[in-house]
């Protein structure tokens, strides 16, 4: 019966069979990997802190793809970077050459001038953007 069981316990089991199989995780991680990025939308910032007017009226909406900010010294931000009145017109034209369902949101501060949220809402309308929005406060009620 010794014999027996001695013979019961060499069992000889190959040793691949004890590999574990790493290309089914790494075809799902991938997968997953490409889909996240696909499926991403990455928020723009003005690059500035801008104290936007309060409205009764104001909507919340999702960021509409070019956030132009005016600061309270009248300074145009547009994407983080400082821009000068005169080139907002042709840097939103190639914007929308790149995407040309291209909406902009101007965050204008309460202390810029009323003249140069004009200026700016004027070049972006001449640059052929027609989802424009200013964006402002609600007023907690």
């Amino acid at each position: 019966m010794t014999q027996r069981l001695n013979n019961l316990v060499q069992i000889d089991v190959p040793e691949s069979d004890h590999e574990i199989d790493m290309t089914p995780m790494l075809d799902i991680v991938f997968i997953m990997l490409i889909f996240f990025i696909v499926s991403t939308s990455f928020v723009r910032e003005s690059g500035v802190e801008i104290n936007r007017p309060e409205a009764q009226t104001a909507q919340t909406k999702e960021s509409a793809g070019v956030m132009v900010a005016i600061t309270a010294n009248d300074e145009v931000w547009i994407d983080q970077k400082l821009t000068d009145q005169r080139m907002v017109r042709p840097t939103i034209e190639r914007m929308r050459a790149e995407q040309p369902d291209l909406g902009v949101m101007i965050q204008a501060d309460q202390q810029a001038n009323t003249g140069v949220l004009i200026t700016v809402l004027d070049q972006v309308k001449l640059a052929g953007v027609e989802q424009v929005a200013v964006a402002s406060k609600s007023v907690q009620r």
